[in-house]
């Protein structure tokens, strides 16, 4: 069975673990209530710092899921791909195909970041032989997916996906494909991170990328407006269980949205800065919106990446404004809520955007308050906006100039 318009992918289970909430009912709300996560990092020590806050994950509960013992063998990257993946199959009705007609693909951008400096220092300070012998697992970017395969027993692909912040939706673009092209039933895909250490901060500190609002962390993250100074890190997990259509029915599941296209596109510019035209972004964003078999004017909202980085927020901007015209569509940026997710933010800003399309309403843009002059496309912010149901667009570009895009439509 290949997939076709009258059997598409559809999304049958979603889960999230953020730091608006680690539910999907908590990470709505957190979202519809237009507030920043951002707060101190007073876990770790930080004083030589020029950025001494983040978004970070609260509240996780994986009691039901995982043991104590397995946590402790995890990275928190991987504990949060793992929690919020089994929650996504359970939401879907814990499907159990023919374990060699399943797949799994996740997104990541750096792997074990927390286990990887913890080690180091072990090993600086007390010698070669205090190195945690799990480390080289714990670390491992494919963690998740292997984990994964073991707790469900599929034994079908499990891939690893690294895109930087592309990583996300680049894994629900290739579990389409691996779907369209009947190599499996069943997929999980989305993505997975925890950055928030020390030498992480340091080191987009140093790159001049994030904002250094340490008075005021709260305010930090401003997507697209004229006060922004860079993007907040912040870590967690998004997954989808996604299907053909025929497959989910037959199995009396009910799907919340058809995942209707994919584009990518790379920008072959600078590792780290997107290009001022927007050319890349404007080709992604069409490639999707084509192979969902629509035009531009079809999109009722845009949840764009909207890092909150000076370059990146008016390149965006200005492919928005190349792509929808004077009358663009509605856009958001849930970064203003929960921060960066790096590797996992286009995993779980596509269920920011499927929870949209359902709810008919498009969350604001946490601390946006006066749009860049020159920028000209319709920002949502202070407060939710009401809006029909319909095809939606989420927008992920990355470090090195991977721009992924997906739509999303109603059933």
């Amino acid at each position: 069975m290949v997939t076709s318009p009258s059997n598409p992918v559809v999304i049958t289970g979603m889960g999230a673990v953020t730091p608006a909430g680690c539910t999907l009912t908590d990470f709505w709300s957190g979202l519809r209530a237009g507030r920043s996560t951002a707060a101190p990092l007073t876990h770790m020590d930080l004083s030589q710092h020029q950025v001494r806050f983040g978004c970070r994950v609260h509240g996780i509960d994986h009691a039901d899921l995982l043991s104590a013992k397995e946590v402790r063998r995890m990275d928190p990257f991987a504990h949060y791909g793992t929690v919020a993946a089994l929650t996504a199959h359970r939401d879907a009705g814990s499907p159990a195909p023919d374990p060699g007609r399943t797949a799994i693909v996740v997104g990541n951008a750096v792997g074990g970041r927390w286990t990887s400096d913890e080690e180091s220092r072990n090993y600086t300070e007390f010698g070669p032989k205090r190195v945690n012998p799990l480390m080289p697992l714990m670390t491992m970017p494919n963690a998740v997916a292997a984990l994964l395969a073991m707790k469900l027993g599929w034994q079908g692909p499990a891939l690893s996906i690294a895109t930087t912040c592309a990583s996300g939706v680049d894994a629900v673009g290739q579990a389409m494909m691996l779907l369209h092209t009947n190599q499996a039933d069943v997929v999980l895909a989305g993505g997975a991170e925890s950055t928030l250490t020390p030498v992480t901060l340091a080191g987009f500190g140093n790159l001049n990328a994030v904002s250094t609002r340490n008075d005021a962390p709260e305010l930090a993250s401003r997507p697209f407006d004229t006060d922004r100074d860079g993007f907040v890190m912040g870590e967690g997990s998004g997954f989808f269980v996604l299907e053909r259509l025929d497959d989910a029915r037959a199995r009396g599941a009910v799907p919340y949205a058809v995942v209707a296209g994919y584009g990518a596109s790379t920008d072959a510019y600078h590792l780290s800065m997107p290009r001022d035209d927007g050319a890349g972004a404007v080709a992604a964003m069409s490639a999707a919106i084509s192979d969902a078999g629509l035009v531009p004017s079809d999109i009722v909202h845009v949840n764009a990446h909207g890092t909150s980085t000076p370059h990146n927020d008016r390149a965006e901007a200005t492919a928005l404004r190349k792509l929808f015209g004077p009358d663009g569509p509605p856009v958001t940026s849930i970064k203003g809520a929960i921060g960066h997710l790096i590797g996992a933010a286009g995993a779980v800003e596509a269920i920011a955007t499927v929870l949209a399309m359902r709810e008919t309403e498009v969350p604001p843009t946490a601390n946006h308050a006066q749009l860049e002059p020159g920028m000209e496309i319709d920002v949502v912010h202070n407060e939710p906006r009401p809006i029909a149901s319909g095809p939606a667009l989420s927008n992920s570009f990355g470090f090195g100039g991977h721009n992924a895009c997906l739509v999303v439509t109603p059933l």
